[in-house]
């Protein structure tokens, strides 16, 4: 008895040793959004807790009275069972599961629309497209674009439009937002609300490749007087991207934070799909040395400009 309770209390330990090491950002949310989904994940915890509280109330409860005893050495059970108890403990789980379903399902169909006291703002539509292994933010209206940062207004909707330029990418802002998948050929909608201005962390969460890790970008909320000064000075300082340059951009490989007058929009929308809008570079994938000298510490990648073979 003494070393499974010490098993278990070896088994837990760990997990407060590795939530220590960085903060939790899901249960400290910036925005309506991702206080609905804490509000949801705090629920379904308090509810299971609950559960297993009763749960292990009931076992340590029942073991101690019908353990064996000199008292009750001659005691034949009745094979027939409750069928009371047999109904309520099938009931039980249906009433559990009705609790989790009712309000996961209620704050999903919430999340696909503007936050409600948002309802009288029009959102701020900023288009995503992931690459390997980088973020690619345009913003249609203004005729901006924006690599591995993103700049947003807070205190309004933001309405993010998903896609990808080759491979499968989960989108996350865990400070405002839940995860969405971006696929090519597909558009997914996410809005977003950031309560005040200040910097937070994105990241894709979807393994697909080496660089999928460090695949991560800045979101930056700013007061709506900076949000509009900054959009005026892209538009006036910021080089313009060519469609030569998007396909660079776009090849398998890190890059740090890059601005442009103008959007990729202009000549391919990766979320129509069709071979003609495909710049999925295949031939870089499958040769054997490319990842060796994208990877490798103190040494610069070539892009995937140069022959490997």
């Amino acid at each position: 008895m003494k070393k499974g309770v010490l098993v278990s209390l070896l088994a837990i330990v760990p997990l407060f040793i590795l939530s220590g090491c960085e903060s939790m950002v899901v249960f400290d949310p910036q925005g309506p959004v991702a206080r609905s989904i804490t509000d949801l994940i705090n629920w379904s915890i308090l509810l299971m807790a609950f559960v297993c509280l009763v749960v292990f109330a009931l076992f340590g409860y029942i073991v101690w009275k019908y353990r064996a005893t000199k008292e009750n050495a001659d005691y034949e059970p009745d094979e027939h069972g409750s069928t009371k108890l047999e109904i309520v403990w099938t009931v039980i789980p249906f009433l559990i599961i009705i609790a989790l379903t009712i309000p996961t399902v209620k704050t999903i169909y919430a999340l696909e629309d503007v936050p409600k006291d948002y309802k009288d703002h029009d959102p701020i539509v900023i288009n995503v497209t992931s690459a390997d292994w980088k973020w690619i933010f345009s913003y249609p209206e203004e005729g901006i674009e924006t690599v591995n940062y993103v700049n947003i207004p807070a205190g309004v909707p933001i309405e993010f439009k998903l896609t990808s330029a080759g491979t499968m990418q989960s989108f996350w802002i865990p400070a405002l937002a839940g995860q969405k998948y971006t696929m090519y050929g597909a558009e997914t909608d996410l809005y977003v609300v950031a309560d005040n201005p200040g910097n937070y962390e994105g990241q894709n969460t979807s393994f697909n490749g080496k660089g999928y890790a460090e695949m991560k970008f800045d979101v930056e909320a700013k007061t709506l007087e900076d949000y509009d000064k900054w959009v005026d000075e892209v538009k006036e300082n910021a080089p313009e991207l060519t469609e030569e340059k998007y396909k660079e951009i776009i090849k398998p490989t890190h890059l740090g934070r890059l601005t442009f007058s103008n959007t990729h929009l202009e000549w391919i929308d990766h979320g129509k799909g069709g071979d003609s809008n495909y710049y999925l570079n295949p031939e870089l994938y499958r040769v054997h040395g490319y990842p060796g000298r994208t990877f490798e510490k103190n040494q610069e990648s070539d892009g995937g400009e140069k022959d490997a073979h």
